[in-house]
């Protein structure tokens, strides 16, 4: 495996961040590899953080972007979505741009605000909105430069995908489930570049992977995983993309209040949401299993070899990091797992401190650490008349049985679209840090034998789906509504 910081370095003179290695400038990032390498971890953690400042925003989970000494959010408020540009030393506000933008309705309507984050480099911050509006800034002053809404149309949980910026390109995956495509536009201009026409988007986002001279786009849709090349958007390499979401055979619907059966736990419904993750040339694919593949050329187009295949952890609502040749995530069982990234095989799982069990809605109530997700996936449906069966076999898209009469509940996850498998890591030097929906900020010690908790601090009332951004002693967190800085004193 290759030295990664060999690698980071590389990607960074491809373009995709001129920020230095402090900077949190994209989603997930300057290079998309949840890496925070500047943090400075203490030698003691204390018993708790020091918060030195808090600022309602508005809805949304976006994370926000780092960019110096200035933080870029994206998010909902008084129906608009809405572009602050804050010091990032005291939280004030250096300007705001926004427009009237109707927000999420229907199954994933809880949650109203922007998912995609903004991405900031040549002087420019981008943002995706959750219908589907591309816009970018003038990073310094936030005069609209161009919004573009060509589209008229998203994917069914709307936008999730975050865009990027490569060598004076805004990709974005944009459309819906009959006009989904990746698109690049000059980042000064907008005039269109290039356009890949595919599948809807997915709710994970495109990463750059570079082999030899040749720059390729890495991104989901709803039915494969594709590689489109970064100077023309032709198309290198695609393949059926594995099935997300838990796997497993959906489980019977338990007894309703009428008598009928609940609804069965959807033993598989294919929402893909975990970003590919790039180490050199090898792509790592987590879903339903955990596998890696290596892409090569192949005449004028790639062919992938697949290198390994870990059935034993499925991934839901999360993207594992890789820190020293090891995977760090976090299973839809809520699970914290450790592969060897050179074989995937298995080295150590334990269960997310908290105990949380997978739930939804009622067992956050009660008190569990995670949280529904920000799909609305978790919403139970509303009761129907014919009589209750159980869930069946998981197949990508496919729900679980319908709700019985008389108002059955939903039955069990049985590892379809349970409540399980939310939360954020993040390589922050010497540690990793697991933030969960619920705010509790876990910090671990990166090892490749055990589990080994370090230190545990709640961060916010809760609704934390944002990365948290790690910097020299500074932890930016946002919530469902607001930001917030911590420092380690």
């Amino acid at each position: 495996m290759k030295n990664l910081s060999a690698i980071s370095a590389f990607i960074i003179s491809l373009g995709v961040g001129t920020a230095p290695a402090q900077d949190w400038s994209q989603w997930r990032g300057a290079n998309r590899d949840a890496k925070a390498a500047d943090f400075k971890a203490p030698k003691t953690w204390p018993g708790e953080l020091t918060q030195k400042w808090k600022v309602t925003v508005g809805d949304g989970v976006a994370t926000p972007a780092l960019v110096g000494d200035k933080l870029y959010v994206f998010s909902r408020e008084a129906g608009h979505e809405v572009t602050r540009c804050l010091n990032a030393g005291d939280g004030k506000e250096v300007w705001q741009e926004k427009y009237e933008a109707l927000g999420v309705t229907g199954a994933a309507g809880q949650f109203s605000g922007p998912r995609s984050s903004p991405a900031v480099a040549n002087g420019k911050v981008v943002t995706l909105g959750v219908r589907g509006m591309l816009s970018c800034l003038d990073a310094a002053t936030g005069k609209k430069l161009w919004r573009k809404d060509d589209f008229h149309a998203y994917p069914g949980f709307h936008p999730a995908s975050s865009p990027i910026i490569i060598n004076g390109l805004a990709v974005a995956q944009l459309g819906g489930r009959d006009n989904g495509a990746l698109v690049a536009y000059d980042v000064t201009s907008g005039d269109e570049k290039w356009k890949w026409n595919g599948p809807s988007p997915a709710y994970a986002s495109p990463v750059l992977l570079a082999i030899g001279a040749t720059k390729l786009i890495i991104a989901n849709t709803d039915s494969k995983l594709v590689a489109v090349n970064a100077a023309d958007g032709k198309l290198a390499w695609e393949s059926a993309a594995a099935p997300q979401g838990g796997g497993g055979p959906g489980a019977p619907g338990g007894p309703g209040g009428g008598g009928g059966g609940g609804r069965g736990g959807g033993g598989g419904r294919d929402h893909k949401a975990a970003t590919p993750i790039v180490d050199g040339e090898t792509i790592i694919i987590a879903g339903r299993g955990v596998k890696a593949v290596k892409l090569e050329k192949d005449g004028e187009r790639f062919a992938a070899k697949e290198l390994w295949n870990n059935p034993e952890k499925s991934v839901q609502f999360n993207t594992p990091v890789l820190k020293n040749g090891m995977l760090y995530g976090l299973a839809a069982n809520n699970e914290l797992f450790c592969l060897n990234a050179k074989d995937g095989k298995t080295v150590w799982s334990a269960p997310l401190p908290g105990g949380a069990p997978a739930g939804g809605p009622r067992a956050a109530a009660a008190g569990a650490v995670f949280s529904p997700d920000v799909f609305g996936l978790q919403a139970d449906p509303p009761p129907r008349a014919n009589p209750g069966r159980p869930g069946g076999p998981g197949t990508p898209g496919g729900p679980g049985g319908p709700g019985g009469p008389g108002g059955g509940r939903r039955g069990g996850g049985g590892g379809g679209m349970g409540g399980g498998g939310f939360g954020t890591i993040v390589d922050a030097g010497t540690v990793l840090f697991a933030l969960t929906p619920a705010a509790q900020l876990i910090v671990l010690d990166p090892s490749d034998k055990e589990f080994k908790q370090l230190a545990s601090y709640k961060v916010a009332p809760g609704g934390t789906h944002a990365y948290p951004v790690a910097s020299g002693n500074r932890i930016f967190i946002k919530d469902r509504d607001s930001v917030t800085l911590w420092t380690v004193d």
